[in-house]
């Protein structure tokens, strides 16, 4: 959150109007961090702490936001970076990503695209992350040409990487609607690959990636398209929208 003045802040949290938060500032009953407030001066209410008369004040409540965003190949997966040309905050709107404090649940790699989830919610964060809740993912997977026999049989058996064996839930072709679908949804097109649909519930960094290019299949374009119960359709490259309460409650709901 950027800094903001202490009597916007002590307004926001219900103790008193922006003129009386000046007032009770210019008293000296106001510290930040213990050390007595500045007419004026601007704070971050989520890392400092604010009192008055010795009373700790709390950030104001947020309301949860749950978003649902087409990554765009090239885009960090980050809030902030200051190597990466563009952070999927660069494609919230302005205003609700400067008030919702929002973050990536989970990351796509930048070569990657596809679906990803944004949230100011950490307890839900955690139940779609966390291993132990099974929440699925699933990745459309372009190839130059389609995986022979034993290169599928080598992913479903399970590719031994730095962390240990990377598996595979599901290992598909992808059907003719689908092939369809995918093209009208991600830019620029590929109609010179062909496509796969692999579903995982392990994360680890590029393991797609990784798992193909041990098998011979260097994989040429991944696109995630589905988290849990939450599909990319009809999500087109870098659009954006609010889940409703009932897909993000889907989505943290506990499985097994």
């Amino acid at each position: 959150m950027p800094p903001e003045r202490i009597s916007k802040v002590l307004a926001a949290a219900g103790v008193a109007s922006r003129r009386a938060a000046d007032e009770l500032v210019a008293a000296g009953r106001v510290t930040v961090d213990g050390r007595p407030a500045v007419l004026g001066e601007r704070i971050d209410p989520g890392v400092q702490q604010l009192a008055v008369d010795g009373r700790p004040i709390g950030a104001p409540e947020r309301q949860p936001v749950y978003l649902a965003l087409h990554k765009p190949a090239g885009v960090t997966s980050t809030v902030h970076d200051r190597h990466a040309a563009r952070t999927v905050i660069d494609l919230v709107p302005r205003d609700l990503a400067l008030t919702a404090r929002l973050y990536p649940v989970g990351r796509l790699d930048q070569d990657s695209e596809g679906l990803i989830l944004l949230a100011n919610d950490g307890d839900w964060a955690e139940r779609v992350l966390h291993p132990r809740y099974g929440v699925e993912r699933e990745y459309a997977v372009g190839l130059a040409r389609m995986l022979n026999r034993e290169q599928a049989e080598a992913l479903e058996a399970g590719v031994e990487l730095e962390e240990g064996i990377a598996t595979v839930a599901g290992l598909r072709g992808q059907t003719k609607t689908e092939d369809r679908r995918l093209g009208e949804l991600i830019s620029p097109p590929s109609p010179d690959l062909v496509w796969v649909r692999v579903t995982i519930h392990q994360g680890w960094k590029r393991q797609l990636r990784r798992m193909f290019g041990q098998v011979g299949a260097p994989v040429r374009r991944l696109v995630r398209v589905r988290i849990g119960t939450l599909r990319l359709d009809p999500l087109a490259t870098g659009d954006i929208r609010a889940l409703t309460p009932a897909e993000a409650r889907r989505l943290a709901a506990r499985r097994g």
